[in-house]
């Protein structure tokens, strides 16, 4: 799957409610992402920011997880297969090790950003 073949209305990721409080535990869906890049970047930018917001000072890493397993939030980009970012394969680098402000920083990738300053104008 390539850019090439970019879903009607763009890539959409599925924010999941790691502490079960949303129905079928999806929290939002985002749509409109041009690429499957940037669709990954930021579904990774979020889950690494809700690391760091489970992180409280001494935790180790594995509590980190232990605690954003409870009350953390997932990201997916959705119908991406293979290409799709997952965060099996990074959740214990990000315990592991507090993230930046730019690893965090998921907003200024959100495609909903780009349609509220156009309504501005």
């Amino acid at each position: 799957m390539s850019d090439l073949f970019t879903p009607q209305g763009g890539w959409r990721v599925r924010i999941k409610d790691n502490s079960g409080g949303a129905e079928d535990g999806i929290s939002e869906e985002i749509g409109g992402f041009p690429t499957i890049m940037q669709a990954n970047e930021f579904a990774r930018r979020y889950v690494r920011d809700s690391v760091e917001l489970c992180r409280a000072p001494g935790l180790a890493g594995r509590d980190v997880i232990e605690a954003w397993f409870a009350f953390g939030e997932d990201a997916e980009v959705v119908d991406a297969g293979d290409v799709g970012w997952t965060s099996g394969a990074s959740i214990a680098a990000f315990a592991d090790t507090p993230a930046t402000r730019d690893e965090r920083n998921w907003r200024s990738l959100d495609p909903r950003q780009d349609a509220d300053e156009e309504d501005e104008e």
